[in-house]
């Protein structure tokens, strides 16, 4: 198959199928996996990534995250400690990112900084639905108020847009181009043996976020610690100020972000999350997958 055969059997979306063609990421799979004599489509189809992002390491959200994917027919193949910076959130939602506000983006900076994330690889049963679809599906929407008992996201905690803990492809075309994202090429063929090894890979899970949560502090995700303690390092309170109205919060982490490093970033993040705009004008580049949508464009 050329790339853009490949492609387009691996999302039911063609402008991402003919975008992906292109991108320099998944060219980077795809070259790594034939020269490792590996089918792309098949492993792309049978295994999903999962991303525990910093706010996951903060709310200690590793061990839980493990049980929910053995309980839900998942299993975790690799795992690596992966370095977050700016570059890697917008690499991963490139696609997407044109619709956050800047204090959004803003705030998602301040959050790569709190904690390194840790990068799951994990296989699902390859007789049904493709494992990225199933994987996105089961693990919940962005939006809190939409989640549902059994979900992922609404196991790990109802915290708001930006603090969703969880990230992973939406398709199979979106592993290939976030497994060369996430690992470089030494990493990708560890990773690949490991994953032809068969071992499962939880311990290896655990044994990374124990590491990760010796660097991390555990934090509150309340909206009052968060307001009370910027209230603290500001050294006044503004005038009429109340804590329960998102227009004085929002003046008060504005300020706060002007202040810089002289405030506590974990409590700008987590009352920004709440009070500040999270999307701007303008529509998503390559809207996510669903399950039926998938269903309906298999050939």
């Amino acid at each position: 198959m050329t790339p853009a055969e490949l492609l387009a059997v691996s999302t039911p979306l063609p402008e991402k199928a003919t975008r992906y063609a292109e991108d320099t990421y998944v060219q980077e799979t795809l070259a790594h996996l034939a020269d490792a004599g590996i089918d792309a489509v098949e492993f792309a189809r049978r295994h999903s990534l999962l991303l525990l992002k910093p706010d996951a390491i903060v709310a200690r959200a590793v061990e839980p995250t493990l049980d929910w994917l053995r309980d839900n027919g998942f299993r975790v193949v690799s795992a690596r400690v992966c370095p977050v910076d700016r570059h890697l959130v917008r690499a991963l939602w490139y696609f997407a990112w044109n619709i956050a506000s800047p204090e959004r983006r803003r705030l998602a900076d301040l959050l790569a900084e709190i904690s390194d994330a840790l990068v799951l690889v994990v296989a699902g049963d390859p007789a049904g639905l493709p494992t990225p679809v199933r994987l996105t599906a089961a693990k919940g929407p962005t939006d809190p108020g939409r989640r549902q008992p059994g979900e992922l996201r609404y196991l790990l905690g109802r915290y708001s847009y930006l603090l969703n803990l969880v990230h992973s492809p939406d398709d199979p075309a979106d592993v290939l181009r976030e497994f060369a994202i996430y690992f470089d090429t030494g990493t990708r063929e560890q990773v690949l043996r490991e994953i032809e090894s068969g071992v499962d890979r939880g311990d290896a899970a655990a044994a990374c976020a124990a590491d990760l949560y010796a660097r991390t502090p555990a934090r509150d995700f309340g909206r009052a610690a968060a307001t009370r303690r910027l209230l603290d390092e500001l050294g006044e309170v503004p005038v009429d100020f109340d804590a329960d109205r998102d227009e004085d919060c929002a003046r008060l982490v504005r300020s706060a972000l002007a202040a810089g490093r002289r405030v506590d970033p974990w409590s700008v993040i987590v009352l920004g999350a709440q009070v500040l705009p999270m999307r701007a004008g303008g529509r998503q580049i390559l809207p996510p997958v669903s399950a039926p949508d998938w269903l309906e464009a298999r050939p």
